[in-house]
């Protein structure tokens, strides 16, 4: 990356930092052979793995349950031409471990529209990137001179 585009890569730990705090993301995977992107509440837990919560009888489940997907993230201030974005690659698997789903019903992520039963997936990261915009324009330097 060009040290002079305006972004300023991520480290691991600092993407995930901010992943943290943003409440939605969008997960990137194949549906009949093409792309596909859905945006989905998250959680992280506590080695950094995204989870989601989802219908056990949802498409999404049955299209990622052992795939490789991406993830991402951002927040972006369109006023002051600021943001991130965090794009995290890892393979995704239902959680089926009795143990594991009663813990992450009680600590991960809710569902904003709940349908019974639901299942837990997992997101392992392991390609973590990201950027911040730095150094954006100001207001003053997108206005006509």
């Amino acid at each position: 990356m060009d040290l002079n585009d305006g972004y300023r890569e991520l480290g691991r730990q600092e993407c995930l930092r901010l992943m943290a705090k943003a409440p939605i993301g969008r997960i990137v995977y194949t549906r009949r052979a093409l792309p596909a992107v859905l945006p989905v509440n998250f959680t992280l837990d506590g080695d950094g793995a995204i989870l989601l919560r989802t219908s056990a009888a949802s498409e999404l489940v049955r299209a990622i349950d052992g795939a490789v997907v991406a993830f991402e993230t951002d927040d972006v201030d369109a006023a002051r031409h600021s943001g991130w974005s965090v794009v995290v690659t890892g393979t995704a698997t239902a959680v089926t471990d009795p143990d594991e789903h009663e813990r992450l019903a009680r600590t991960g992520p809710v569902s904003w529209v709940p349908a019974p039963p639901e299942v837990f997936v997992r997101i392992e990261p392991e390609l973590v990137t990201g950027r911040e915009l730095v150094g954006g324009r100001t207001l003053c330097d997108s206005s006509p001179g």
